[in-house]
Formats: C-alpha cells, sequence, structure tokens
C-alpha cells in the first residue's frame, strides 16, 4: 500500500500544540528575512561575505546533519534494530580531523565559493564540472529522503494528506531562502538545532516518567531485548570458520570495522565533498575559525544522536510495558506515532515544530552555489553582472525547490528512509571523495581522465547496488563508498600522470 494512503486521519493536535509551532515558526521566518536581508551579490548570496561567527556556523553545520531523518529514524532504528548505528561515528570523528586540516586549508588557499572550484584549480574545468553534477544528483536524491521523511511526520501528526505537506515545505524553503541566502540559512539553522535538542530531551524526561521504574526500567528491558547493544563484533573465524566470517564481512553493513570505516569515508566525503555542509564551513571569516568549526562540530552531533537513539530504546520499554496499545502500520513511524497517540499538549507542539524546522533547512543554497558558480558563470553566460548572478540564484533556488518536491514524492513508495539515504550517497560520493582526495594527496594532474573514472565508479556502485537489493549479489552497501572512493583514486593514480 503506497504511504499516502496511510495519511487521512484525523488529528488530535490542540490549539496549544498549533500555537507552539506557530510560533517557533514565525520566529524561523523573521530570524530568516532579518538575517538575509540586503543581498547584493554573490558573495552575499554563497557566503555571507564571510561574516558567520564561527558557533553560529557550528550550530548551522548540526542542524544540517541532523536533519528529519535523525529526528525520525533514528529512534525508529533504535526500536527495531539497536544502537549499532552509533558506530558510525567512531569513524566520523576522525574524519572530521582530517577535514580541518587537509580540505578547508586548500579551499581557502582557493578562495572557494564552491568546493568544486577546488577541482577546476587542481585539474581543469571538466573535473570541476563533473563533481558539481554529481553533487546535484547525490543531495537532490538524498535531500528528498530527508523532506520525505519530514513531510510523513507531519502527515501522521496533522493529519493531512502527504502532497500537500510537501508543497507546503517546499514553498517555505523556497521563500526564505530565494531571499536571505546563505546568511538566511545559517541563522534559521541556529533557531532549528535549538529547537529540536530541547525537544528532545524533553521527550526524553516525558517518556522516563511513563515507563514503570524510569530509566532503570528502560535499560532492563532494552538491554535484555539488545536493542542497547553498540558494538556489533561480527562472528569470531576460529569459532565459526572463516567462510562464515567472510560472507558477514562483505553483507553485514554493521560490522564494527566496516561500519567505522563507512563513518569515516563517509563523514569525508559528505562534510568534505558536499557542498551542502561545507558551505556552512566557508561562511567564516579565516581558515583557523573554520577549522576550529569543524573540530567542534562531534559535539553538538553526539549530543543529538545520544538524545535520539536514547529515544528509541525508552520507546521499546514504552510499548512492552503497554502491549495494548496499537502500533504504526510501519514501525519507521514509530516516533511521530507515539507523539500524536501519547504526548500532552504543548509537548507535542514542540515535537512538531522540531520535526517541521529539521525538514526546512533545505539544499537549495547550496545546490544554486553550486550551478552557478560552477557550471552557469564559467560555462553558461561569462559576461554577466552581479545583478544578472543574483537573479539566476534565486530563480534556480525555485527550480531546485520544485524537483526535490518531486522527488520527495517519489520516495513515498519507499520504506527504511535512513538507510535509503545512505545507499545513496554510497553510489556517488565514492567517485566524489575519491578525486578530492586525489587532488589533496597528490600532484597528478589528469582530467579528461578523472571524468572518466568518477562516471564509472558511479555507474558501477550503482549496477552493485542494484544486484544486492535484488540479493543476486550480496553485499553490504556500506562497501560502496569504499570501493567507489578507492576504484576513483587509483584511476586518477595510475593513468592521471599522462594528462597535461
Amino acid at each position: 500500500m503506497e504511504i499516502q494512503n496511510l495519511l487521512y486521519c484525523s488529528s488530535s493536535l490542540t490549539w496549544q500544540d498549533y500555537a507552539v509551532l506557530a510560533v517557533l515558526l514565525l520566529v524561523l521566518v523573521a530570524v530568516g528575512l532579518y538575517c538575509g536581508r540586503e543581498e547584493k551579490s554573490t558573495a552575499d548570496f554563497f557566503l555571507g561575505k564571510r561574516k558567520i561567527p564561527w558557533w553560529a556556523a557550528c550550530l548551522s553545520f548540526v542542524a544540517t546533519e541532523i536533519s528529519a531523518v535523525t529526528l525520525i529514524s533514528v529512534p525508529a532504528i533504535a526500536y527495531m534494530e539497536n544502537w549499532e548505528y552509533a558506530q558510525f561515528f567512531i569513524g566520523s570523528f576522525g574524519a572530521r580531523v582530517v577535514i580541518a586540516f587537509l580540505f578547508i586549508p586548500a579551499f581557502y588557499r582557493y578562495n572557494c565559493t564552491s568546493i568544486y572550484e577546488f577541482l577546476g584549480h587542481r585539474f581543469g574545468p571538466e573535473t570541476q564540472i563533473a563533481g558539481s553534477i554529481l553533487f546535484f544528483i547525490t543531495r537532490l536524491l538524498a535531500s528528498g529522503v530527508r523532506l520525505l521523511v519530514a513531510c510523513l511526520a507531519v502527515s501522521v501528526l496533522i493529519g493531512v494528506p502527504l502532497v500537500p505537506t510537501i508543497l507546503l515545505f517546499s514553498i517555505i524553503c523556497i521563500l526564505y531562502i530565494a531571499w536571505g541566502g546563505i546568511k538566511a540559512v545559517v541563522w534559521t539553522n541556529v533557531v532549528q538545532a535549538l529547537t529540536f535538542t530541547i525537544a528532545g530531551a524533553a521527550a526524553i524526561v516525558f517518556l522516563l516518567n511513563r515507563v514503570d521504574g524510569g530509566a532503570g526500567a528502560v535499560f532492563d528491558i532494552a538491554g535484555a531485548a539488545g536493542k542497547l547493544n553498540i558494538f556489533n563484533w561480527g562472528p569470531s573465524p576460529a569459532a565459526s570458520g572463516w567462510p562464515v566470517f567472510l560472507k558477514t564481512l562483505f553483507t553485514d553493513p554493521n560490522l564494527l570495522v566496516l561500519a567505522t570505516l563507512n563513518g569515516f569515508f563517509g563523514s569525508m566525503a559528505a562534510f568534505g565533498a558536499d557542498q551542502e555542509t561545507m558551505q556552512r564551513l566557508l561562511t567564516v571569516e579565516t581558515r583557523s575559525e573554520s577549522q576550529k568549526t569543524m573540530l567542534l562540530t562531534p559535539i553538538g552531533s553526539f549530543l543529538v544522536m545520544a538524545i535520539f537513539l536514547c529515544l528509541g530504546a525508552c520507546l521499546y520499554a514504552f510499548y512492552v510495558q503497554h502491549p495494548a496499545l496499537p502500533l504504526p502500520p510501519k514501525l519507521d513511524q514509530i516516533f511521530p506515532h507515539f507523539i500524536e497517540q501519547a504526548m500532552p499538549p504543548v509537548l507535542r507542539g514542540l515535537m512538531l515544530a522540531a520535526i517541521v524546522m529539521a525538514s526546512i533547512d533545505s539544499p537549495l543554497s547550496s545546490l544554486t552555489s553550486s550551478f552557478v558558480t560552477d557550471i552557469y558563470r564559467p560555462v553558461i553566460y561569462k559576461e554577466g553582472s552581479e545583478r544578472h548572478y543574483l537573479l539566476i540564484s534565486r530563480i534556480c533556488v525555485v527550480v531546485f525547490g520544485v524537483i526535490l518536491a518531486g522527488i520527495a514524492y517519489f520516495f513515498s513508495h519507499l520504506e527504511k528512509f535512513l538507510w535509503l539515504a545512505f545507499k545513496i550517497g554510497g553510489v556517488t560520493y565514492g567517485s566524489l571523495l575519491g578525486v578530492f582526495l586525489l587532488g589533496l594527496l597528490t600532484k597528478r594532474r589528469g582530467n579528461l581522465v578523472n571524468v572518466a573514472a568518477m562516471a564509472l565508479s558511479a555507474l558501477g556502485m550503482l549496477a552493485l547496488l542494484i544486484l544486492s537489493e535484488k540479493g543476486i549479489f550480496p553485499l553490504g552497501w556500506t562497501w560502496l563508498l569504499l570501493l567507489g572512493t578507492f576504484l576513483t583514486f587509483g584511476a586518477g593514480w595510475i593513468f592521471g600522470g599522462k594528462e597535461k
């Protein structure tokens, strides 16, 4: 059954809930309009003239990383499975250190507006354009998942059809981003980060008061069911035999060594080779401030991740103690279902506002900055004025917003949204990360070779993903990013030196 057919239900929201949502949304819009005023050039629109305070950029980065996918899907994964998702953070922490001291200095050295300009300086315009195109594909698809998750949650809570919800969210994003550019995005992100952190903590307190025995009972019940397991060591080669161990290594994405590697390379790709997150780090004035911002992001990210993993364990204990309570048709929606069914007024409105605000953070600014900087200005129309490029940028925000809404609707037929977002990144992120590492770690000068390597690697990973999903070739999706990175880097290393 299509997801949208499940959402025509009445809402139990009260006027207090709507009041909380309305007040916070008005604050968000007011902050976006005020902080994003007086945009006169693309330097304003894309970088905020590099005048954003480092702490605001840090909170904006966290808000971008912690999307509605986190708020909805992480509690669901913790409820249905366990805390093994946290293993990715081990590698992610190391990746942020590498980005701070390897990627950021290069981007500031070349005064990049779009990080793919680095590829243009290092290799040539073809590699720059190819990197930007891969970013468009990755970001549109992955952000379509983000938008869908948020809209589904709001549909469950408010009881309205999915399509109008997608349209409403898209229109809000288009309006304030087209008006204020990256400054509006950063400062609204600050409000969003504070809102969903406070809301998540409040939800834990509420749940602990509704579980007989409180935190101790949660740990006993969830722990006994294996819901608090963090590390997946996999089978021992000595005990189970090498065939079983190797099969697990290649098919289980939650195996510790594989999850850590994927967290490391995945975060390097998602944060260092993706304009969506890196754009926030380029809005501060100096390289050292940008590095400080990146090194502080793990604190906020870990805090939010821990809150929503704990929420999943609390939900599991609550429903074990109350087996007569109904569950949602799809357990992916267990948290918004609980919010709608069990939370009191005001707190329910706060959680609804947190989900809505987490979804409003959209990639429209980064998509536009990459298109205008990497493709439109250098290739399509080279002689335009700043006024012209600013107008084109605002038009692009609208166009990308419409495309994003269509992608979100398409994904409404699929499940397991958290892993879907990662699988999408696994197809193309390896190509992006591989070519960035080639430029940062070697002196190879390949250009067209890089384009071919990136394209073939992405197509190869797409084929492997399809074969894996159909069960024809069992392979854990976390291998896609690793294989794609090494294939792109290896091809560029071997053949890149032959081009001038």
